[in-house]
């Protein structure tokens, strides 16, 4: 009698590994014009590690972190390495292993969570990212995860620490539950979503705290005759006067978004929105505004702002995106990128940045162009 071959030598039947490994290596050049005397260049090397161990089919861990090595003349400045290495979280997972006067290296844990499924139960815990948004763009019931919408260079975007379960109910319908604890615990954040779908429209109801704040939201997603429109509405209410000497007062954040694909050979796509904020919160100056962790209501400085941008395909390999934000003193934003495919796992990205605006407005007080040049291998 012949022997049988064993499964993990049958070709098509060979275990899969429990593990996968994978990230990218990035080098940017940033060249900074403030005016017409001065100017700066940056330079970062990043390096992307994304791990997953899977013990069982409900049981799996994973890991992800990044580490840059930033030098030019932005780390010259005081204080530098201090805002490179700065951890909001619960857990402070950020170590600068090298910080001198032009440069400064650093090591960040933004992925470190156990996941576990069974049926419709879905438990975890760690730092992860909890997307809420229903938009694109800007994102009023993104609780826990805000970022800047001028920040291509961190695609992940950031994580939370904090404890999730969730239990599907059905066709596109969830509840969720999160708990996100802070070393300041009048700063805990904890929320519940009721996510479902109507007739073929994506909707969401949630109730909370983020932050010092109460929160009520809501959300949809959809599409008619072909043109995506999304929305958020969320009202935070400050269970404080004021905080750190600064008062605080209640607010109604919310967002509309619309786009719409013109296919075609180039593949047209055009997209706008507008956002509003009944009361907007004053940045110190627009480094603060554009560097510092936003909040789901601090996503702007103006009661309403606008946005728009198309991108087209210039060959099946490049494409570009012209974008502009029009800010309600002034301040505006102008903004082309070109991505284009060199190989398989490369790619080259091209950026420019115009910040400016009226005399007395934000942008307008500290105009700047920034020009940026990536090259990214991914494995």
């Amino acid at each position: 009698m012949m022997a049988l071959p064993a499964v993990g030598q049958i070709p098509g039947l060979a275990p899969e590994k429990n593990w996968d490994l994978g990230g990218y290596v990035k080098y940017m050049a940033t060249a900074t014009i403030p005016d017409e005397s001065s100017n700066s260049l940056d330079h970062l090397i990043h390096h992307r590690l994304n791990y997953e161990y899977r013990f069982d089919d409900e049981l799996r861990f994973n890991l992800g972190m990044h580490n840059r090595l930033l030098f030019g003349d932005s780390a010259e400045l005081a204080g530098y390495g201090d805002l490179i290495g700065y951890d909001p979280g619960y857990m402070d997972l950020s170590k600068n292993w090298l910080d001198k006067t032009g440069v400064v290296g650093n090591s960040q844990f933004d992925r470190l969570y156990i996941d576990w499924r069974r049926n419709d139960w879905q438990l975890r815990g760690g730092r992860f990212r909890i997307n809420w948004g229903m938009a694109t763009l800007w994102n009023p019931n993104d609780l826990f995860n805000s970022y800047s919408i001028y920040d291509f260079d961190y695609e992940e975007r950031p994580g939370s620490d904090a404890f999730f379960v969730s239990k599907k109910l059905g066709y596109a319908s969830s509840i969720d539950l999160v708990y996100s604890p802070n070393n300041d615990s009048e700063l805990t954040s904890y929320a519940g979503r009721y996510l479902f779908n109507y007739q073929g429209w994506d909707a969401q109801l949630l109730v909370g705290k983020s932050g010092l704040d109460q929160v009520i939201g809501t959300g949809f997603a959809g599409d008619i005759k072909g043109a995506g429109l999304r929305g958020e509405l969320s009202w935070f209410a400050p269970t404080q006067d004021e905080w750190q000497g600064a008062k605080v007062a209640s607010a109604v954040v919310g967002s509309l978004e619309l786009d719409y694909s013109f296919g075609g050979q180039r593949n047209w796509m055009g997209r706008t929105a507008m956002l509003y904020i009944s009361n907007p919160q004053s940045p110190t100056n627009a480094i603060a505004f554009l560097n510092l962790p936003l909040t789901a209501r601090t996503l702007s400085f103006t009661e309403f702002t606008w946005y728009g941008d198309v991108s087209f395909d210039i060959s099946p390999l490049s494409r570009i995106t012209f974008s502009t934000t029009y800010y309600q003193d002034g301040s505006y934003f102008i903004g082309a990128s070109n991505s284009y495919s060199l190989a398989d796992d490369w790619q080259l990205m091209t950026v420019l940045q115009r910040f400016d605006g009226t005399g007395n407005s934000l942008f307008g007080k500290a105009a700047s162009t920034l020009l940026f040049a990536q090259l990214k291998w991914s494995y």
